[in-house]
């Protein structure tokens, strides 16, 4: 699936199950929202706090999808075509640092 598709998919449970798309204020906090719950498990899987016994079972990969969902959202009630902006992105990305992390002494 690429994301111009993934748009789609969410635009189309938007007007079936939705009703409609909540602000963009609103999609916003939620955003921030899902992002939080994937640092928790982040932070404490990956990181130096223990994981509470209420997170272990937790699923990082519902809640990444979680946050796409959102952008989705957000990308499509504000206009953006994000798989033009992504390879937009990417392209700069590439003339940009094309050599930047390879000389970068901390990475080897």
């Amino acid at each position: 699936m690429n994301i111009e598709n993934a748009q789609k998919q969410v635009d189309d449970w938007i007007q079936k199950h939705g009703v409609r798309y909540f602000n963009e204020l609103t999609n916003m906090a939620q955003l921030t929202e899902e992002v939080g719950e994937v640092a928790r498990i982040i932070a404490r899987r990956y990181g130096e706090q223990s994981e509470k016994e209420s997170d272990k079972n937790k699923d990082l990969g519902e809640e990444l999808a979680d946050v796409l969902f959102v952008v989705l959202c957000l990308a499509n009630q504000t206009g953006i075509n994000l798989q033009d902006a992504f390879e937009k992105k990417l392209e700069i990305k590439t003339k940009r640092d094309h050599d930047r992390h390879q000389k970068n002494q901390k990475l080897k």
